[in-house]
């Protein structure tokens, strides 16, 4: 006979259901289902607003994992910051509610081998051949998050891989200590800075997908007595200079291409040499992993040098 679990993996592929967010939701709700019995109302499982998932949150979430032994963080906000997670639900009621005879203890342990493989996700490569340039070695680092990103819907591997690559250079460039880092997903309000690095008077905001608010905040970084400064993609230049243009701020805020901050960098301080280039990337990609070992709940987010 078809059960249930049979048919999870299916609804897994087809969902996009393996990002953390979503397998939040998936754990969340098996929980109602466990307390209120089936069929559920997906309209019972929102909060009194109607803009978040009943229950979504770590404390629920890690509670779920503990019975199973799993001590490690699924997500840090219990998937409660993810854009799809109503719409995640709904899909998922509608599995369990079409369901015949669930066993719910063993669509539980379903969800648990899910979260154990995104644990052990793979990291993404680099390779070190030095007949690429440096650009597109870091171009094919970004270009491995966004393709990650298109099959999970709502995680912003892009983005967080953009962040911390630029942190891990800075601080391997500035010294031990003295950049300030932060998970992806805390907003400059959440943590009162003025970007997403602040050293002296300069607030830097990393992007993949600049908008307006990026160019309002650097309005009110000048107001604030500070320089501001855009890194993006290839792409978010022009679209960063646009917006920039628009707010009569162009003059103001200094944009760059993050490969190019990047590999300028890894020349500099590795004194021009083809060993010192080594071992620079080398250095960043260990500080990366150190701060994404530290900031984020997703190791699948560290980066592996392949020689």
């Amino acid at each position: 006979m078809n059960t249930l679990c049979d048919q999870l993996p299916d609804f897994v592929a087809e969902n996009k259901f393996s990002s953390k967010g979503a397998l939040c939701v998936a754990l969340v709700v098996t929980e109602h289902a466990r307390k209120q019995t089936l069929p559920l109302n997906p309209d019972n499982l929102l909060t009194d607003g109607g803009g978040q998932v009943l229950g979504l949150g770590k404390s629920t979430v890690q509670a779920v994992l503990k019975r199973h032994g799993i001590q490690r963080v699924l997500a840090a906000e219990g998937g409660r910051t993810s854009r799809g997670s109503i719409g995640n639900m709904r899909k998922y009621v509608e599995l369990l509610n079409a369901a015949p005879n669930v066993d719910l203890d063993a669509v539980e342990v379903f969800w648990i081998q899910e979260v154990n493989k995104f644990f052990a996700g793979k990291p993404f490569k680099i390779l070190l051949d030095a007949s690429m340039s440096l650009r597109s070695v870091v171009q094919n680092v970004i270009g491995q998050a966004e393709e990650r990103q298109k099959k999970s819907t709502g995680t912003h591997y892009a983005g967080a891989v953009a962040q911390h690559l630029v942190g891990a250079k800075l601080e391997c460039a500035l010294g031990e200590g003295k950049v300030a880092h932060n998970s992806f997903s805390t907003s400059d309000q959440q943590s009162g800075r003025a970007g997403d690095f602040q050293i002296e008077d300069v607030a830097i905001h990393v992007t993949t997908t600049p908008g307006e608010a990026v160019v309002e905040r650097c309005r009110e970084n000048l107001q604030d007595s500070l320089k501001p400064i855009i890194v993006t993609t290839s792409r978010g230049v022009a679209l960063a200079e646009g917006l920039s243009e628009n707010a009569a701020l162009s003059n103001r805020i200094d944009i760059f291409e993050i490969t190019q901050f990047v590999a300028l960098s890894i020349y500099e301080q590795g004194g021009f040499s083809a060993v010192g280039r080594k071992n620079v990337v080398s250095e960043i990609v260990e500080k990366y992993n150190q701060i994404v070992t530290q900031w984020e709940t997703d190791p699948s987010l560290r980066i592996e040098i392949r020689r």
